[in-house]
């Protein structure tokens, strides 16, 4: 079933992904623990170059296939590092740039690269600039590392007051933001049911932790990650953002969104909570819930009954009252068109 829903997406994402039409539909899938295997198409043959630098030039990077004519290259990669390939047609010259959608981490949730997208101006998002993910109280020490490797320049917390208590993160030496709020706030006078009544109060709500948010992007100091717990309901809207920012259609931004459902490992999202010593903590007692309901064990699809994505109801949020995303992120944000289109020069190639 998992295969079912994931194929779909994957093809909707990385329709039109390469940089050239000559260099098709590029996708990294990492067949064994140590195994990346790069996939494309392409009617001319293609030299596959490898680097750990989300920026290199073919020149910069290593060359582990030479006029390859199969459309497929399997590479193994040691422990911890993040690999990039440039597939270049050998014809033409194009150029396509591809990696592992999310970070293979042993105790880690949800955290993943949203580089690659279509975006403006037929340009594509730059890889290893921007990651979201769900929390990280529970890394193992190499998860640590492998996240510290990416040279975070930002880490910005969306989560609420309590659940950074509950559930602290484990990376370190990354400068760390975030805004106070009480969780129940979100929860409202009781237990909240995700979907429309959540994401319409989105725009509002998670305003403060959006001009972190862009501060961090316009000042381009390098890569920056944000989370929520699930990576999924926070850390979908403020990506939804980010990504419209850059012109990334609507439809691939639903996509990724729907990606949560298959990434998220909720296991590593909070640790196992006490709750006699919790008793009279009332959000806490809120995930201890959770975690003693087998059937939110498994990630639960972010969509109404009738198919209609729970994001989509912040995107009609922000239509009816700003009349559209640019116009929210400028009057509440603080993201001049200006700022659009440096953000554009700097995160997309």
């Amino acid at each position: 079933m998992k295969h079912q829903i994931i194929l779909p997406l994957i093809a909707l994402l990385y329709a039109g992904s390469a940089y050239a039409a000559s260099v098709d539909a590029p996708l990294v899938t990492r067949t064994a623990p140590d195994t990346l295997t790069v996939t494309w198409t392409d009617k001319n043959p293609v030299d596959v170059f490898l680097s750990n630098d989300p920026a290199a030039t073919p020149g910069a990077a290593r060359l582990v296939s030479k006029a390859d004519r199969d459309g497929t290259e399997t590479v193994t990669i040691p422990a911890g590092e993040r690999a990039y390939f440039l597939l270049k047609d050998r014809q033409s010259g194009d150029l396509a740039r591809v990696a592992e959608r999310v970070l293979p981490l042993r105790q880690g949730s949800n955290f993943r690269d949203i580089g690659g997208y279509p975006a403006a101006g037929g340009k594509h998002v730059r890889w290893g600039l921007i990651y979201r993910s769900g929390g990280q109280p529970l890394l193992s020490d190499a998860d640590v590392k492998e996240i510290q490797s990416l040279k975070l320049a930002n880490l910005v917390d969306l989560r609420s007051n309590e659940e950074r208590v509950i559930a602290p993160t484990r990376v370190d030496g990354v400068p760390y933001q975030a805004v106070g709020y009480s969780m129940m706030a979100l929860a409202g006078n009781g237990v909240p049911k995700n979907g429309a009544a959540v994401y319409q109060a989105m725009p509002t709500m998670m305003a403060p932790q959006l001009r972190l948010i862009f501060q961090d992007l316009k000042a381009n100091k390098g890569a920056i990650a944000y989370n929520c717990t699930a990576g999924q309901d926070r850390t979908g809207f403020v990506t939804g953002m980010i990504l419209s920012a850059l012109g990334v259609p609507r439809d691939t931004i639903i996509a990724d969104y729907h990606l949560s459902t298959t990434y998220r490992r909720p296991e590593w999202e909070m640790p196992k909570i006490d709750t006699v010593a919790q008793a009279n903590n009332p959000v806490a007692m809120y995930f201890a819930k959770f975690q003693q309901d087998p059937a939110v064990a498994k990630p639960q699809p972010l969509k109404d009954p009738d198919g209609t994505a729970f994001l989509s109801h912040a995107f009609d949020e922000i239509d009816k009252r700003w009349g559209s995303v640019d116009a929210y992120l400028e009057q509440e944000i603080g993201v001049t068109k200006v700022d659009l289109a440096a953000l554009r020069a700097n995160y997309l190639e």
